[in-house]
């Protein structure tokens, strides 16, 4: 009967700890911040005009999207600017793209560190993109 009891108390106590952990990781949920409308541009160089439309989302800290909002016109200007850098490989192959979003949010985590001191942004997904080279 006491090794009952002992087995009993010690998965109560394991289940306790466990959700302990759980609750701590699970403290602060992310939110997501959509850039509306979708940023609409020009990108490449040469005779021939490029467009490109890029509905974009930023994933943040639940408590920081009120920060993000605040400076969404800068982070639109930064990312136009990224986008009319860009080439056709860039803009449409998986690789070049892939290597462009995590460009975009390099430059959005910078631009909010010099505004805000700190990055703000945890990622940056492209919900949609469309190209006409």
């Amino acid at each position: 009967m006491n090794y009952l009891s002992i087995l009993l108390l010690a998965l109560s106590l394991s289940g306790t700890v466990h959700a302990e952990d759980k609750a701590a990781t699970t403290s602060s949920p992310s939110a997501y911040v959509n850039l509306v409308p979708a940023i609409v541009g020009n990108y490449g160089a040469g005779s021939k005009l490029k467009y490109y439309k890029a509905d974009i989302a930023l994933r943040v800290q639940a408590e920081n999207v009120s920060k993000v909002e605040y400076h969404e016109p800068l982070i639109r200007d930064q990312l136009i600017q990224l986008f009319a850098q860009q080439t056709d490989e860039d803009m449409n192959e998986f690789d070049g793209k892939e290597a462009m979003r995590k460009a975009a949010l390099q430059q959005v985590q910078q631009v909010l560190k010099q505004e805000e001191g700190e990055d703000l942004v945890e990622d940056l997904l492209f919900n949609n993109l469309v190209v006409q080279p």
